[in-house]
């Protein structure tokens, strides 16, 4: 059932009201928020890059009169492909508020993590955007886009000849390319792991670039050898777009990948995805909203105060499956809201994965969390 509060005149002045009750900057120090929200963008946020729902005025109501950040929030997305410092600015830019990269989190995100263990090592990039760029950004030394890889092997893409359309090189937008990574010694060092950053272009050849690095230990034409490790920044099935119906992707990739890996390998294909809706992925951004709320009231607060725990943290998605059973796995204080702008389009609750609140839009959500959190 749908969420109407009251006319959209009336909200704006209720909810300016209510904000600058709750953050007054009078004789007493401002309250320090118990909740926080997080926000899926495909079909929530954005449609391609249009904004939809009533995006940008529902993300106007989280700051105040002076432009200042009152309501801490992150996007929690399973989209990526490029630096999340690049992301916040065009997040700012279509949505007309102030995003900082920290509170962009994105599928890829994590990767991160995995530094330590492949800091050194041959790594391969995978999907649209700026997989390699993005990497390089998170601290890897030796990371190839798989565009860059496949260049450096005649013949490896059999259909080459037949594709009219052609893609960008990253080869040819990195200067240090070349010297970073002379032909004959990619063509003899072990490929250690390949990272699947974002949707990938070109299925069929990087299909078959993958399945020639993980059955050969790393050295695309030899002998079969040790899988190497393959990480995947999500593992969705469908997604959003501008397109009526959903599309296909990340983990139908993966699903194609490891159908066509198991066919032609003796041994089954060993993978790890990362992404919603790992309760893991929820917990983090926990974390990191606890550090946002740190930044924005350290005037206020001792340290001992900046680990206090959220009394409700709200996810707002479009996927039932992705958004929606992610936070219900996850557990207290986690509070589902499903849209009705993306993947989700039903009348009722979604039978499966049943959220806690049901609403059309995501101003609809951000008016339902205002007027419960700081309309009393």
């Amino acid at each position: 059932m749908s969420f109407h509060l009251l006319t959209k005149a009336r909200n704006r002045t209720v909810f300016s009201y209510l904000i600058s009750r709750a953050f007054s900057h009078g004789p007493q120090r401002p309250s320090r928020p118990s909740f926080g929200i997080a926000f899926d963008i495909d079909g929530v946020i954005l449609l391609g890059n249009s904004p939809v729902g009533g995006s940008p005025g529902a993300l106007r109501k989280l700051y105040g009169a002076d432009g200042g950040l009152r309501i801490p929030y992150v996007f929690l997305t399973n989209g990526g492909g490029f630096p999340e410092a690049k992301r916040a600015f065009e997040l700012s830019q279509l949505l007309g508020v102030n995003v900082s990269p920290s509170q962009v989190l994105q599928g890829h995100s994590p990767f991160k993590q995995l530094v330590k263990r492949f800091e050194n090592d041959l790594v391969v990039a995978v999907g649209k955007g700026e997989p390699a760029a993005v990497m390089t950004e998170y601290g890897f030394k030796h990371v190839l886009s798989i565009d860059e890889y496949a260049s450096c092997f005649e013949n490896i893409d059999p259909l080459a000849p037949y594709k009219k359309w052609t893609t960008n090189l990253a080869a040819t937008e990195n200067s240090k390319f070349n010297e970073s990574f002379p032909r004959n010694d990619v063509l003899s060092k072990r490929v250690q792991a390949a990272f699947v950053v974002s949707d990938p272009v070109d299925w069929s050849r990087d299909i078959q670039v993958l399945c020639d690095i993980l059955k050969t230990g790393g050295l695309p034409g030899r002998n079969v050898g040790p899988q190497p490790h393959i990480y995947f920044a999500n593992d969705d099935l469908e997604y959003q777009t501008k397109f009526p119906s959903e599309r296909l992707g990340m983990g139908a990739f993966r699903i194609a990948l490891e159908s066509i890996f198991n066919r032609i390998h003796p041994h089954c294909l060993e993978y790890t995805c990362f992404g919603k809706p790992h309760p893991s992925v929820f917990k983090n951004a926990e974390i990191v909203l606890q550090k946002l709320v740190a930044s924005l009231y350290e005037d206020f607060y001792d340290k001992n105060h900046k680990t206090s725990s959220f009394k409700t943290l709200y996810m707002i998605g479009d996927n039932p499956a992705v958004d929606i059973r992610g936070a219900r796995q996850t557990g207290h204080p986690w509070f589902s809201i499903l849209t009705r702008t993306g993947v989700f389009k039903g009348k009722e609750n979604h039978d499966k994965f049943s959220a806690d609140l049901v609403v059309d839009t995501v101003e609809e959500a951000v008016d339902y969390i205002l007027a419960k959190e700081c309309g009393s």
